[in-house]
């Protein structure tokens, strides 16, 4: 059995229903916490059996909006939830996660190709890898990486596109190198690659099927 099979799991998140359905279908150990909170994020640390493995950043999620229409209070709750939360959750690590664990992040390409709506969510995607680069020179030995997602069949995906989300899919399976579209699996498995490799830290990671080499 190795390490992570035999892991206790804590799922974190802020919708108390999701949360708590996603304690259900894994098994896990839940608790409700808030990227922008800071003596929150710190409490949940202190809190936990040390020392811990492995931790994985997947929220907050970015908004998009077109620069006319952007509310900046929500804008600077969101950029405060993935630039300052990234680098909390970095610090607490330092202290609490076992040396050669690890700490992942996951972020999207939003800032390979700019578009209406995406200024938000390109500002964070550009800065997760200079942040998890710099953390993992910082909090040595424990390592520090990221997975850069393009597009993922996900319900998030189908919320947000609606009625185009199956032209999308078909777009994707025509045009990706790989011919199909990318799924929460193979996120996934790279994570896991990530926690279980340990020559590696300080990197980004893609994990698009080749949409950015596509004109």
């Amino acid at each position: 059995m190795n390490e992570l099979s035999a892991s206790t799991v804590v799922v974190t998140g802020r919708d108390r229903g999701r949360l708590d359905a996603a304690r259900d279908e894994l098994g896990a150990t839940a608790a409700r916490l808030d990227l922008g909170d800071a003596e929150g994020v710190h409490r949940f640390f202190a809190e936990l059996a040390a020392p811990v493995d492995h931790v994985l950043v997947a929220g907050g999620g970015p908004i998009y909006s077109p620069l006319v229409d952007m509310d900046f209070d929500l804008a600077r709750g969101v950029l405060d939830e993935h630039l300052l939360g990234s680098l909390r959750i970095a610090k607490e690590c330092a202290s609490r996660v076992r040396p050669g664990g690890s700490l992942t992040y996951i972020t999207g390409t939003y800032a390979r190709r700019p578009g209406v709506g995406l200024s938000i969510a390109a500002v964070a995607a550009a800065a997760l890898p200079s942040i998890t680069a710099n953390a993992a020179v910082e909090i040595a030995p424990v390592r520090v990486n990221a997975i850069a997602a393009g597009f993922v069949d996900t319900p998030l995906s189908a919320r947000l596109l609606g009625d185009e989300l199956e032209r999308r899919r078909e777009e994707l399976r025509a045009t990706l190198p790989i011919r199909r579209v990318v799924g929460p699996s193979d996120v996934a498995a790279l994570a896991l690659h990530l926690m279980t490799n340990t020559a590696l830290t300080g990197a980004t990671y893609d994990i698009d099927g080749g949409q950015q080499l596509i004109p």
